[in-house]
């Protein structure tokens, strides 16, 4: 399963630009209209695929994910359901990588061994778990890497050298640099710091680097996308669809064309990062 991830990044290696990485919470607002928008995503521009799994104690997500993730929930999203939209959406797109993001929490109560098979069987190549740090490894990374599913672990510019190579041992598929510390949604950190924090972690691993944390806009991927391999995009997207919605929650006819909107647009700044940077 690994190699759908492996082969998009070569992919874009070949073609000189960086990857653009999509979130959106599955089942915000509810599972058809977030069907739609993961259809809609590669369509617009999107390279890879985050999915988000509802929970209710998001601890390192701001106001807009968390607000997604109550509406997901109170939509009856689960982590059956979650697995289910992969499986869904796998069914028009057998090529673009998704990774799933969330917490460890619903893994552990859903049953490690009985989620990645069933993540295997629904077609998700990566998993994101921000609660389990590297001590935790035999928890869930190393099983999920036995099966052939990427783990993907975050770096921060608190994680310093020493630190690194603990963060990136049984990481695979990409390093996701969060550009900040803080929660989800922050402001835009400086393009030239992102530069520097790459170029560090790319000393220690041979896998793609994608930075996220705070992109909005298609000159914000322009510009990060100039030194990283992928310019991740969450909280804009989940505006996006918050913005859409009726005063009570509910999809409306704009929802799902609105996030294709937005996303063409972040996709045009990627496919223009090196570009700048060439120039």
């Amino acid at each position: 399963m690994t190699a759908r991830m492996d082969k998009r990044f070569a992919a874009l290696k070949a073609e000189g630009r960086p990857a653009l990485v999509t979130y959106f919470m599955g089942g915000d607002p509810d599972y058809e209209i977030s069907l739609g928008i993961m259809k809609a995503l590669p369509e617009a521009g999107a390279d890879v695929i985050e999915l988000g799994m509802p929970f209710s104690d998001p601890m390192a997500d701001g106001p807009a994910i968390q607000l997604a993730g109550q509406r997901a929930l109170k939509a009856g999203q689960t982590l059956k359901k979650t697995l289910q939209l992969a499986a869904d959406f796998r069914k028009v797109d057998a090529d673009t990588p998704i990774v799933m993001m969330g917490y460890y929490n619903p893994i552990y109560i859903y049953g490690v061994e009985k989620f990645l098979d069933d993540a295997l069987a629904a077609g998700i190549d990566g998993l994101i778990v921000v609660d389990l740090p590297p001590e935790m490894d035999d928890e869930l990374c190393i099983p999920a890497i036995r099966k052939g599913i990427n783990f993907i672990r975050l770096a921060t510019p608190t994680t310093d050298d020493k630190r690194l190579p603990t963060v990136l041992k049984n990481t695979t598929g990409f390093v996701y640099y969060v550009s900040m510390n803080g929660i989800t949604g922050s402001a835009l950190p400086d393009p030239s710091l992102v530069s520097g924090a790459v170029e560090r972690i790319k000393q220690h691993t041979d896998l793609p680097v994608c930075v996220g944390f705070g992109v909005k806009t298609a000159e914000h991927a322009k510009l990060i996308g100039a030194s990283a391999d992928g310019v991740v995009v969450g909280t804009a997207i989940v505006n996006q669809i918050a913005t859409s919605l009726t005063k009570d929650g509910k999809a409306t006819a704009d929802t799902i064309q609105a996030v294709a909107t937005l996303v063409r647009g972040l996709s045009t700044g990627t496919r223009s990062a090196r570009l700048v940077a060439a120039e």
